[in-house]
């Protein structure tokens, strides 16, 4: 199976750990080294829970890779039967994984300055691709969430990334969102591409702000998803394409798709 030219796997994982971090929030790294030498920063694979009566799979983000390793990492949160067993596992259990899936972000960037920008679970692609361009970029990181413990994830980013938080009510970093801080960002510095994924809201203030300052954007849309290759129409967004609106799929044409193709509200 391949998946925009990158061959996906199914294979069976283990689990060298999966802890908490905050409010049902968790990371879980396993050894997958057949999606590991391939996966790129954008991807997400399918996992499958044990229990024969949760057919589907689950699609979480590649959060990071270590290739020379074959470890993958997955930031997800515990919002369903499936995650909630997911949570359970141990070091030692093995999980199905099916990946990597989708296209990724465009990491063909040298000696520019790069702004990501993510919010709750959408922090979770960032990390890969802060960690691949920050050798050749100067790349900062945008981060939001609830409260600090909704933030804990960036204990997990490489400290030699400038990061700048926000938080609703203001535990850590400014108090609003990160679209306050992009905004002042950008009147103050300039920018040659901004990565963004999050809430639907959050990444269309995002477009707009890059937008009304002439900088390239790439948005990481979630959608529900069913089969995870394009397969089923669950994903299916409108999106332009030379001068036309069509429906792709977030699986198999995405998740990450420049900004200015993106018909948000159609």
């Amino acid at each position: 199976m391949a998946c925009n030219g990158v061959k996906a796997s199914v294979e069976d994982a283990v689990i060298l750990e999966n802890r908490a971090l905050a409010d049902g929030y968790y990371i879980m790294r396993v050894k997958s080294p057949e999606i590991a030498k391939v996966a790129v920063a954008g991807q997400f694979s399918m996992l499958q829970p044990k229990n024969t009566i949760r057919i589907l799979r689950r699609p979480i983000s590649i959060h990071s890779v270590d290739k020379v390793n074959g470890e993958m990492e997955y930031y997800y949160e515990v919002l369903g039967a499936g995650t909630k067993e997911f949570a359970t596992l141990n070091a030692g259990d093995t999980i199905n994984i099916q990946g990597p899936l989708g296209k990724g972000f465009d990491v063909a960037v040298e000696n520019k300055k790069v702004v990501a920008v993510g919010g709750g679970l959408g922090i979770a692609p960032l990390k890969e691709l802060l960690v691949k361009l920050q050798d050749k970029n100067e790349v900062v990181n945008i981060a939001g969430g609830r409260n600090a413990k909704h933030l804990s994830i960036l204990s997990s980013f490489p400290s030699t990334i400038k990061t700048l938080t926000s938080t609703d009510d203001g535990s850590m970093g400014h108090k609003g969102t990160v679209v306050d801080i992009l905004r002042e960002y950008l009147k103050e510095n300039k920018v040659d591409i901004i990565y963004t994924c999050g809430p639907h809201v959050m990444m269309v203030a995002v477009a707009r702000v890059a937008k009304e300052f002439g900088v390239r954007c790439q948005v990481s849309l979630e959608e529900r998803m069913a089969c995870g290759i394009g397969a089923c129409l669950v994903c299916a967004v409108k999106v332009r394409k030379n001068g036309e609106e069509i429906m792709q799929h977030v699986c198999k044409n995405g998740p990450v798709f420049n900004a200015e193709e993106v018909v948000f509200n159609g």
